[in-house]
């Protein structure tokens, strides 16, 4: 198994500002006010699939789009807004209810954080994260959404490693150089990885894995791991896993 001091090497390494311009966290880096940052990010985490350089430029032509307002976009939203814009699976009535839901939530449900923060409730990042999911999946037309938006909004009931939904949660409550920490009520030493295959394939070549399905039971068997190592923040390990990555290209 790696070692601590290796795994905190990679991390001191990989733990940069220069990480950013290569990272969809680039976009709600682009924001100052928390609205604004959280509506980017999530936009942004939803669309992290597939090529990194195909998804950037896409979240590129969305922002674009939105005149680089994020929440001003959303509370005005209108399908019409969208044009045809589409990413894979994701197409073009998909990310309308998407954006129709959202719009709900900031007029009528405060917004993202008070969603996620009242899903926490009972301080379990899995219930969380069903209790958001379930908020999207209750609103939705299933008439107009199809494929798309339930890969893009997935439901922990389907037993999947919720990655990129970890992925914004950890930018939204971590602070440092990359993470934005605009959130508060979610502590650092609860976060758990985005799990994809990259990260799955490097746990396992560094012991810290043996679960061979990349599933929830998979993040929480790495982070029981990693939680070893550093309990206060064991997801910053996320840049490790990355770099451990990069290093062996």
């Amino acid at each position: 198994m790696i070692t601590k001091l290796e795994l905190d090497k990679l991390v001191e390494k990989y733990e940069t500002k220069d990480f950013i311009k290569y990272d969809p966290i680039q976009f709600p880096h682009r924001f100052e006010n928390k609205k604004d940052i959280e509506i980017a990010g999530f936009i942004s985490s939803i669309l992290a699939y597939g090529s990194r350089k195909v998804f950037i430029k896409k979240l590129e032509d969305l922002f674009k789009i939105a005149e680089n307002e994020p929440l001003n976009f959303i509370l005005n939203f209108e399908p019409k807004m969208l044009g045809d814009f589409n990413y894979r699976f994701g197409k073009v009535e998909d990310f309308s209810e998407i954006f129709r839901i959202l719009r709900q939530l900031y007029k009528a449900d405060g917004g993202l954080e008070e969603l996620f923060k009242y899903g926490y409730c009972e301080c379990n990042i899995l219930k969380m994260f069903q209790v958001v999911s379930d908020y999207f999946y209750s609103r939705v037309n299933s008439n107009i959404a199809g494929q798309g938006f339930s890969f893009m909004i997935p439901n922990p009931q389907n037993g999947g490693a919720m990655k990129r939904m970890s992925m914004f949660l950890r930018w939204m409550v971590r602070d440092g150089n990359v993470d934005l920490g605009v959130w508060n009520f979610v502590p650092k030493s609860e976060l758990v990885i985005p799990l994809d295959v990259h990260v799955a394939r490097v746990s396992r070549e560094m012991g810290l894995l043996k679960r061979n399905s990349n599933d929830f039971k998979a993040v929480m068997e790495l982070m029981s791991n990693l939680r070893r190592f550093d309990s206060e923040d064991p997801a910053k390990y996320d840049f490790a896993m990355f770099g451990y990555g990069v290093s062996r290209n």
